[in-house]
């Protein structure tokens, strides 16, 4: 199988400082992560000034505290990106982010030259959004918490009408279409990944639901995954076991820090402890084939039984239950044979205990 692609999530865990920002790639790097992803916004440009804080906002910072506010002093400058990018590739750790609006969709591709873009659950129902990223012709991956399938199934039709027309709107019939295409189906299966997750921070542990990793995957056979917000790496693990491609994962330098990300993250040496743990399941999980391993040869015939005699056997005694018996070693015949056995007549005198060998009886 190929390696998961492991994403140490960022996000808006720099709380505005740049140098915490930095300070988070260095920990991502040490913890052996494929990506760290940032957020990349404009307060402005995401909510309205009215807009409220989630539940679990409110609970983590101000409650007074708007939406708006609080988003805004998380904001990272344009400088600051761009230095952030240089430096991952000087790190060989790819840089992440996702966009929340066109302005920072165009700068992510224009300015700061991703190699993917990355969508949060929230904008799954976002075409135009959606639309202009798939023209940009670079892989997407997409979380889909709160999502149905037809929701999901809905922003897929966007994104391959989005690769495969480069101009106009679509419309329904256009987007059933191209999406119902053999065109469509290849360059989703091409392009996009997409990430099973639950929309709540921390996640509770009845509501991950990872069996619908296997239901996305079957229902659109693209590349999937799982982005975890619950606390821990146990379901994380669990995701690779049952075959999630992605594992996208918040990290902090302390739970501590005050901000809205940080108490449901990971701190580096539990990220690099997840990280090394991922690659021990995906050791474990092999390549399917049921076959003896390397490692079970040497065992085989300590561990398996032969035909062994039960009792003192004479020339020309029948084979019976009285007289066979299964013992270890395994390096004579096999029991299976055991009811071959039954009824013929032994060509030679055995002593009890003794492993009949192939050579040694009589199979007329």
């Amino acid at each position: 199988m190929s390696q998961t692609y492991i994403v140490a999530e960022a996000g808006v865990n720099h709380n505005g400082s740049p140098a915490m920002a930095f300070r988070l790639v260095d920990a991502a790097v040490r913890a052996g992560a494929d990506a760290v992803k940032f957020q990349t916004f404009r307060a402005d440009l995401l909510v309205i000034p009215e807009t409220e804080k989630a539940e679990y906002q409110k609970k983590l910072t101000s409650p007074e505290e708007s939406q708006w506010h609080m988003l805004k002093s998380l904001e990272l400058t344009e400088e600051t990106f761009l230095e952030l990018v240089s430096y991952c590739r000087s790190c060989n750790i790819e840089f992440l982010s996702t966009p929340f609006d066109d302005w920072s969709l165009q700068f992510l591709v224009q300015k700061c030259n991703v190699g993917r873009l990355k969508f949060s659950s929230g904008d799954l129902t976002n075409g135009p959004l959606l639309l202009n990223a798939a023209r940009t012709g670079l892989p997407i991956i997409i979380s889909t918490g709160m999502a149905t399938l037809a929701e999901i199934e809905d922003a897929l039709r966007v994104l391959a009408f989005g690769y495969l027309c480069p101009e106009g709107n679509p419309t329904n019939e256009k987007l059933f279409e191209v999406y119902a295409s053999i065109n469509g189906r290849n360059v989703l299966r091409d392009k996009v990944s997409i990430l099973h997750c639950t929309t709540d921070y921390p996640t509770p542990i009845d509501e991950v639901n990872l069996r619908a990793i296997e239901t996305i995957s079957s229902s659109f056979t693209l590349r999937t995954g799982y982005s975890d917000h619950t606390e821990g790496i146990e379901v994380a693990l669990a995701a690779v076991a049952l075959g999630a491609e992605i594992i996208e994962k918040h990290f902090t330098l302390d739970r501590k820090l005050p901000g809205p990300d940080h108490q449901s993250s990971l701190e580096p040496d539990e990220l690099a402890f997840m990280v090394q743990n991922i690659r021990r399941v995906e050791r474990a999980l092999g390549d399917s084939r049921k076959v003896p391993t390397p490692s079970e040869f040497k065992n085989r015939s300590i561990s398996r039984k032969s035909l062994v005699t039960a009792s003192e056997v004479h020339a020309g005694d029948p084979w019976s239950s009285a007289n066979l018996t299964a013992k270890r070693p395994g390096t004579g015949i096999s029991p299976m044979h055991y009811w071959d056995l039954l009824g013929q007549f032994a060509e030679s005198t055995y002593p009890a205990n003794q492993i009949l060998k192939k050579e040694t009886e009589n199979r007329t």
